[in-house]
């Protein structure tokens, strides 16, 4: 009894002890912060994190100990939260949110933008593609934009509650190319959340459906541009092959280019039967818990044949520009490797390659986005409708230059 005592006497002044350590770690960061920075310290005071004894030098070592040298104190990465998230930090790192800044970065346009737009700033593209992996070198210059953990459990409170409710995805998906948002807080799902609130267990949100159980990888079947491979509808094959010749993931005579490779990095679609069917059938199941199976599959079998009409649409505006090039009436810019080439966006040198690259980024997405949301008003006056307006524009676009062609000889 008297050696038990002993021994709980040790365990209790070892853990003061440590209490005692970290509460002095955290006065020399808070101390100093809550006069710098008084906010932060706020937040972090009243989360989880705090409660649990996470201290700033947790995250952000301890070197950084005066404001001269701010620049000491690291960057957290996802890296830096395995140590107590490590399910999740696994998670995410096989999944597409982890991808996001190769997405982006690999663009043609890319290279065309000033840093404001597409770099550290983060007043672009960049704002929300920093959720993704990038490399060592990268991560010293673009200092503040690697802890993309933070993108969904914002600083410094990094709140579960905040990452589980939908409203925490629409800074991203939201607006030109994938306006999810809208469409899912305007479709029946979203109306029930807002009208029952945070604790509705009727409507689905968006981690639901994307995040079932907790699951930080946020894969889908058709991934981001809505294309697969193989296609076993010859006619379906046929017009995403001349999508893909339009994005230069294809050449000319069909064969892959090195885009294939970014594309297969970035996971923007799904080129395997396997790979589109495991993201299907998982959706099918998360679908079923409401539904019966038989409406599931029905909606979802739908949603695939709006693809696959936008996709007749779109292919078709693209012959109609493809054929510009082929008879001289449009010239390929110096330095592109494709022509028409849709990864370039705005940079397009043509008003009907403009509208051809607004059909892609924004109508076509709308259109196949809002029959999976369940948005029908997305689905065809936001796609649809446009995509049938802009293909007569190039039509008429192409007659214009064809008929001044024309009058020169």
């Amino acid at each position: 009894m008297k050696y038990l005592k002993i021994f709980l006497s040790f365990v209790f002044a070892l853990i003061l002890s440590s209490v005692s350590f970290a509460a002095a770690q955290k006065s020399a960061c808070i101390d100093c912060h809550k006069k710098i920075t008084p906010g932060v310290v706020k937040q972090h005071l009243e989360g989880k994190m705090s409660k649990k004894g996470v201290d700033c030098s947790s995250c952000h070592g301890s070197e950084h100990k005066k404001a001269t040298d701010a620049r000491l104190a690291k960057m957290p990465t996802p890296e830096t939260c395995a140590g107590c998230h490590n399910k999740q930090t696994e998670q995410f790192k096989a999944g597409k949110h982890n991808l996001a800044w190769i997405a982006s970065s690999a663009m043609p346009m890319w290279a065309h933008q000033p840093k404001a737009v597409v770099g550290e700033g983060y007043k672009g593209c960049s704002s929300c593609h920093k959720i993704g992996v990038k490399a060592d070198a990268e991560k010293a210059q673009y200092r503040y934009g690697n802890a993309q953990c933070d993108s969904c459990h914002t600083r410094h409170s990094f709140k579960k509650s905040e990452a589980q409710d939908p409203r925490a995805c629409q800074t991203c998906h939201m607006g030109f190319d994938h306006p999810q948002w809208e469409m899912y807080s305007t479709s029946k799902h979203g109306t029930i959340w807002q009208i029952e609130g945070t604790n509705s267990k009727r409507a689905p949100t968006c981690q639901t459906c994307h995040m079932a159980g907790g699951d930080h990888n946020v894969m889908t079947s058709w991934g981001f541009l809505a294309l697969r491979l193989p296609e076993d509808d010859k006619d379906w094959l046929n017009d995403r092959v001349t999508i893909l010749q339009a994005l230069g993931v294809l050449d000319e005579k069909g064969n892959p280019t090195p885009r294939l490779e970014v594309v297969k990095a970035g996971k923007v679609a799904r080129l395997t039967k396997e790979e589109f069917q495991k993201e299907r059938d998982k959706m099918a199941r998360i679908c079923s818990q409401c539904h019966s199976a038989s409406y599931a599959k029905q909606q979802l079998d739908a949603g695939d044949m709006v693809i696959k009409d936008v996709d007749k649409i779109m292919a078709e505006a693209i012959r109609e520009v493809q054929g510009l090039y082929k008879d001289g009436l449009l010239k390929k810019p110096a330095g592109w490797a494709f022509a028409p080439d849709l990864l370039q966006f705005y940079e397009a040198k043509s008003s009907a390659e403009q509208d051809l690259y607004v059909m892609f980024l924004e109508y076509r997405m709308r259109a196949f986005e809002g029959a999976f949301h369940m948005n029908p008003d997305y689905m065809h006056w936001y796609g649809w409708a446009p995509m049938k307006e802009t293909l007569q524009k190039i039509k008429d676009e192409a007659e214009k230059l064809r008929a001044e062609k024309s009058s020169k000889k």
